[in-house]
């Protein structure tokens, strides 16, 4: 099984499929950095050879910010709107939606409040005594 920036990458699957198992790595740049290392999409990730996996390996820690460092990155920035009580980072303090979505009925998940599925509401008849 490859290992690439230390994530197993699936040896089953289209190494432009397998890229995208990597945090920070889309189809659209797994695409750009296969077209640059000159390794056909198609191919199964379990057919590369060892030279093509070093070469992947290499291009992709050398160029691109992923996995650690990209979640770090975007974990600072947070931390930095919420430190200036901009709106967005009070959006994220609240656990809010930041980008404007309305609130009045939608985003449960964000609020955490996801509400069981119930019938028609209407009550049973009452028992005769």
């Amino acid at each position: 099984m490859p290992r690439i920036a230390g994530i197993n990458i699936p040896e089953q699957k289209q190494i432009l499929i397998a890229l995208t198992y990597i945090y920070g790595i889309g189809r659209p740049l797994s695409g750009k950095i296969l077209t640059q290392v000159k390794i056909k999409p198609e191919t199964r990730a379990s057919a590369l050879t060892a030279a093509e996996v070093g070469k992947l390996k290499d291009l992709i820690e050398k160029n691109y910010k992923i996995e650690g460092e990209l979640r770090r990155e975007q974990m600072v920035g947070i931390k930095r709107l919420k430190d200036i009580g901009c709106w967005r980072g009070i959006r994220h303090i609240k656990g809010l939606p930041v980008r404007g979505q309305q609130t009045r009925t939608n985003t449960r998940t964000v609020r955490h409040n996801v509400r069981k599925t119930v019938g028609s509401g209407r009550k049973p008849a009452a028992e005769p005594t």
